[in-house]
């Protein structure tokens, strides 16, 4: 069979040959061993490559190229109208040659996609994928609540798999872990989590875009204050992004220098090895978020999640019984987290040991097994191409 996915993944040139976001081009490389060929519509970027781009390792995966569109600024978002067009060109003509569609929302591009998906008659399989926050507590921008309310309601024939379960979650609306661990890391990590450590200076990490909505500014405010009550540490902030520049330079008006270090984006590699250091992985975001990946890799080494409580995060957190949700503006609910585990290491050790546990969920292998499981539950479909036992 042959799968079209259409997403707003980022692709790079990078010294002849293209390359794309990480998490979502090992994800496909896995995807592909169930399907006979792969088209992946995404935009190609004439921008530096960061650390954290791949390139397919499977052969049966070929990439749509369109145009970039989307941004803060108005020029930027007046130039998705501008590319409908072509959006439409390239997803019309690639549905003519595809068994099922995989569509990965939210995005400009997808938001065409689900849009056209009620007047498309070939293709019989459709699966959306919703990675954001499928019940946000607070408002969103138009685009993602309209896509929301399209998927729940719009005739467009298909499953859509969402992170979380809901209260009055339509049939059609499917809870789905989002994987992000391969065999071999959680092999590697094994030892980690009893080797491991923990003592002073308490190793902190944020892994993940360099901006405010991530909530970057108020993991400086929390290192700021464990600092004021004499807490020994040192945090890791690897990636990057517009706001970087200004946060570095607040580390270094506050003589942060040696407590806090900024590492830009780091191959996946090397990230492992952050978290084999790391004792608490910190992420107060306050986005859109579905499951970040991150929290799962950081469970994966035994590291402590101490996250903000946005959509699916707190339940998976407590069914994990791992790290703690917060509501994520809260600061000082931060630090006295972090406080006290420091002061209760037996609980640290607990948490860390659970979150390495329940990390094996988010694996490849299952998540290759429980597409096989949607696809067999919901179109009686056996995928042949599947390598996994």
């Amino acid at each position: 069979m042959k799968l079209l996915v259409v997403s707003h993944t980022p692709h790079y040139w990078k010294n002849g040959s293209i390359v794309g976001w990480g998490p979502t081009v090992r994800e496909l490389d896995y995807l592909s061993r169930l399907f006979e060929k792969i088209i992946h519509i995404a935009p190609l970027h004439q921008k530096p490559v960061p650390e954290s781009a791949l390139h397919y390792r499977a052969g049966n995966i070929r990439l749509h190229p369109v145009d970039p569109a989307g941004g803060d600024r108005f020029v930027e978002k007046a130039k998705v109208s501008a590319l409908i067009p072509q959006y439409l060109q390239a997803i019309l003509s690639e549905m003519g040659r595809a068994d099922v569609v995989h569509i990965r929302c939210p995005a400009n591009i997808s938001l065409i996609a689900i849009s056209v998906l009620p007047f498309i008659r070939r293709i019989p399989y459709r699966w959306i994928k919703y990675a954001g926050n499928w019940q946000p507590r607070q408002a969103e921008s138009w685009s993602y609540t309209f896509q929301r309310w399209w998927l729940k309601y719009a005739p467009h024939g298909g499953v859509v798999t969402i992170n979380g379960s809901w209260p009055n979650q339509l049939k059609h609306i499917i809870t789905f872990d989002n994987p992000s661990i391969t065999d071999e890391e959680l092999v590697h990590s094994e030892e980690i989590p009893q080797g491991k450590r923990f003592h002073s200076p308490y190793e902190l990490l944020y892994v993940g875009r360099v901006e405010e909505s991530k909530g970057v500014g108020r993991l400086l405010r929390i290192a700021n204050q464990l600092s004021n009550q004499n807490i020994p540490f040192h945090l890791n902030i690897i990636g990057d992004g517009p706001d970087r520049d200004f946060y570095e330079q607040w580390v270094t008006e506050n003589e942060f220098g040696g407590m806090i270090t900024f590492h830009g984006w780091k191959a996946r590699e090397q990230i492992n090895r952050y978290y084999g250091r790391a004792h608490f992985f910190i992420f107060p975001s306050s986005a859109s978020e579905g499951w970040p990946k991150v929290l799962s890799e950081a469970m994966t080494y035994g590291v402590v999640p101490i996250a903000s409580s946005v959509s699916s995060i707190p339940q998976i957190l407590n069914q994990a019984g791992a790290g703690e949700a917060l509501p994520p503006n809260d600061v000082n609910a931060f630090v006295a987290s972090i406080i006290a585990y420091i002061n209760k290491p037996s609980d640290w050790l607990a948490s860390s040991q659970a979150g390495r546990q329940a990390a094996q969920r988010f694996s490849y292998t299952i998540y290759l097994r429980a597409v096989k499981d949607l696809f067999q539950k919901q179109w009686g479909i056996n995928l042949t191409r599947d390598q996994v036992n």
